[in-house]
């Protein structure tokens, strides 16, 4: 689903216009959000970007983030006066509305024309239009190449440059993973022509790192990294208590489940976390095992074959024990993966 010309001419005059990602927004999210933001001002646009939840302080240097509204009741009512307002909402980096929260039941009782732009598997149909391509190594990716096939490269400026660099670099994994395309390449060696500094853009996110994250990071890898050789697993679970205890903030999870990942042997990783009220997965492997198959299957889950995630309303320890009968039944394709 790709309705560019669609979208081209839905944004071909000034609007009032909604961007919004998916909950607890990584560098794709928001890359996309105030990439787009900054393009669709530059059209003369009006933009307001709101997030599902607030988002980890590594981010909030891209360009146009003083303006961004995280979601929390106190702003409820200002939230739905600007959906009431919107002529266009953008819903960029998630495939359903139940990744937005809150959001969701709001962006789909509004009269907004709603454009959805996402690289994940199985899209809900909610939109109007889409530019949807599970090929796409990041959303970011999708902004791009919707700026430049509407004629408009010339408006990507180092900010926004920046901001979609971001998410192409994290989504691909500092361009390592898999995804990693001539077409990732190619786009990256164009925004690096508009001279972009790309160190500094990969300083700011991976190198801006808390005490706090650090001894947390420590006590995980010292204390509850667990290492199933049988089935070529590790994972990591971490109480509420737990995340209390080291001062844990948005985002300093993230990407923690690939430390178990890179685990000698290892070809699939979990990490289980007690949010209070539900417990949220994240998956990771290589080669051909889809963790998306087994996050659909057994935890409510979804996303890519190497990357997905999942959730379960039962308690860590339960949530442990089903996952723990649940992976002796991909034994053999665990096995087989190299």
């Amino acid at each position: 689903m790709q309705d560019i010309e669609a979208i081209g001419a839905l944004i071909g005059h000034p609007q009032t216009v909604l961007i919004t990602t998916h909950q607890n927004p990584d560098a794709d999210a928001m890359g996309s959000s105030l990439g787009l933001a900054g393009y669709l001002r530059k059209k003369g646009h009006r933009v307001t970007v709101v997030t599902p939840t607030d988002y980890p302080q590594n981010l909030h240097w891209m360009s146009g983030n003083d303006s961004v509204i995280a979601f929390e009741e106190k702003v409820r009512v200002s939230v739905s006066q600007l959906l009431e307002e919107a002529d266009i909402i953008f819903c960029l980096d998630f495939s359903n509305l139940d990744r937005i929260r809150d959001l969701g039941p709001m962006v789909r009782q509004s009269r907004a024309q709603k454009v959805l732009i996402d690289h994940h598997l199985e899209p809900e149909a909610f939109a109007n239009l889409a530019l949807w391509d599970p090929t796409a190594a990041s959303t970011t990716q999708l902004i791009f190449r919707l700026i430049v096939e509407l004629g408009d490269k010339g408006l990507i400026d180092i900010p926004i440059a920046e901001c979609l660099y971001s998410g192409l670099m994290t989504d691909t994994g500092s361009f390592r993973h898999s995804n990693t395309t001539g077409d990732v390449h190619r786009m990256a060696a164009q925004l690096l022509d508009l001279h972009i500094d790309v160190s500094s853009i990969h300083r700011r996110i991976f190198d801006n790192v808390t005490l706090d994250k650090f001894r947390l990071l420590g006590y995980v890898l010292n204390e509850k990294l667990k290492v199933l050789p049988e089935y070529k697993f590790a994972y990591i679970t971490l109480t509420d208590a737990e995340l209390k205890r080291y001062r844990s903030k948005t985002g300093d999870t993230e990407g923690m489940v690939n430390y178990a990942l890179a685990v000698e042997g290892v070809v699939m990783a979990a990490i289980l976390i007690d949010r209070n009220d539900e417990i949220r997965m994240s998956f990771r492997s290589v080669g051909d095992f889809s963790v998306r198959n087994l996050a659909s299957a057994h935890f409510d889950g979804g996303g890519h074959r190497n990357a997905a995630g999942g959730r379960s309303k039962l308690s860590l320890a339960e949530t442990e024990k089903k996952l723990l009968s649940v992976v002796p039944l991909y034994q053999q394709q665990l096995l087989e993966t190299v």
